[in-house]
């Protein structure tokens, strides 16, 4: 069988709902070499995606961790009747129990899920779209149920066209910094705090050879991952957490998209460093789209110059870094920890859609929304929260 036959028979033919949606034909890839040329064309700036959905950032992940936990790519794309590419929806189908689930490609390693757009249908999209997309997937999926966890409300000022659909808030906050261009460096922080990490960071400005610096050479990055994956176990050991780092495929999965570079000479992963001679003192990875970083991971040295706060300090470092580049906005990831609020003021307002496909898909997407509810509440109530994590600990 042809490619295009291959593409053709997981395709949706036009019914009835065509008439009141601009969304005329649905194709269905398993295989992302065949959604490649299509996708990296919804890339540019011509359209709206977030930096976590690039096909060199998810292709490793699929490759290295979907894979080995079973997961199958499931690539939806919507067209007009011009055959213009409208949404390319990154997903991947797993099952587990006996039930089968679609849900963005990138897992928690992603902190935001988003189709990847054309930027004027965001502009003109409308339910009656979403639900013709909805009732394609329906069709052709074979799953029971649609899990969209933490999408963005909006995207650089644009709706999210996914929140046309049913949908609650996200379990977790995402602390966010804006940036407005050309405010001086004490709008985005303080004197105050400047000047308490001027002092601790003269503790550190005496090693030899200390410096901060984005890596842009292959060994850099490499020698600054062999550190981060030596370094990350210990933290997390110290704060009696799993080690995700360490699921299979997890460590490929990085180390492959630190290397692959971005059409503009970029990286696919950003990585930043405070260094000496002797040490890497503290490691922050993240992606960045020229408006927006986001954190993906971070570490700190176990040396005795960890009691100079450099973990702090490299986050200053970054945040004058893309302040300088023009950028409007950061954010250190989800989660509500208290040096992601000593710089990150707001919240960036993330949803959930839990969609049924199936009749067992019913009472699935009933359960996993309560869940997700019962989780929002707990990480919104300090007495909640605490006895939750007591009873973490004594589980562990």
């Amino acid at each position: 069988m042809t490619m295009a036959a291959a593409i053709e028979s997981r395709t949706a033919d036009v019914p009835t709902w065509s008439k009141t949606s601009r969304i005329a034909r649905v194709d269905f890839l398993d295989d992302l070499g065949q959604a490649e040329t299509i996708w990296r064309g919804l890339e540019n700036r011509q359209h709206l995606s977030t930096p976590y959905q690039r096909f060199d950032f998810l292709r490793p992940w699929q490759q290295q961790v979907g894979t080995r936990e079973g997961l199958r790519p499931f690539i939806v794309i919507a067209y007009d009747r011009e055959r213009r590419p409208l949404l390319l929806l990154p997903l991947a189908l797993g099952q587990s129990h006996g039930i089968r689930t679609a849900f963005f490609m990138g897992g928690k390693h992603a902190t935001f899920n988003m189709a990847l757009w054309d930027r004027n249908f965001v502009m003109e999209a409308t339910r009656a779209d979403l639900e013709a997309l909805i009732s394609a997937i329906r069709e052709r999926a074979k799953a029971d149920v649609l899990a969209f966890n933490q999408q963005p409300l909006r995207w650089q000022d644009l709706p999210n066209p996914m929140a046309l659909l049913p949908r609650q808030a996200s379990a977790n906050d995402c602390p966010l910094m804006t940036m407005v261009p050309n405010a001086s460096p004490t709008a985005r922080v303080s004197h105050s705090l400047r000047r308490r990490f001027n002092t601790k960071e003269r503790k550190l400005k005496v090693l030899p050879g200390y410096r901060y610096h984005v890596a842009t050479e292959d060994a850099d990055i490499e020698r600054l991952l062999d550190a981060f994956f030596r370094i990350k176990p210990q933290r997390m050991a110290e704060q009696k957490l799993p080690n995700v780092f360490a699921e299979p495929g997890v460590e490929d999965f990085i180390r492959d998209a630190s290397m692959k570079r971005l059409a503009n000479g970029g990286r696919v992963i950003d990585m930043h460093a405070l260094e000496c001679d002797d040490e890497v003192i503290a490691v922050l990875a993240g992606v960045a789209d020229g408006q927006r970083f986001s954190m993906m991971f971070n570490t700190y040295t176990i040396s005795g110059n960890s009691r100079h706060s450099p973990g702090l300090i490299l986050i200053r470092y970054i945040i004058d870094h893309y302040a300088e580049q023009g950028y409007r906005a950061l954010d250190l990831g989800v989660g509500s920890d208290d040096y992601k609020r000593l710089f990150c003021k707001s919240n960036e307002a993330i949803f959930d859609c839990f969609i049924p496909l199936s009749a067992r898909g019913v009472i699935v997407a009933a359960a996993m929304s309560g869940f997700n509810r019962v989780k929002y509440l707990v990480k919104h109530s300090p007495a909640l929260l605490n006895i939750a994590e007591g009873l973490r600990r004594v589980v562990r």
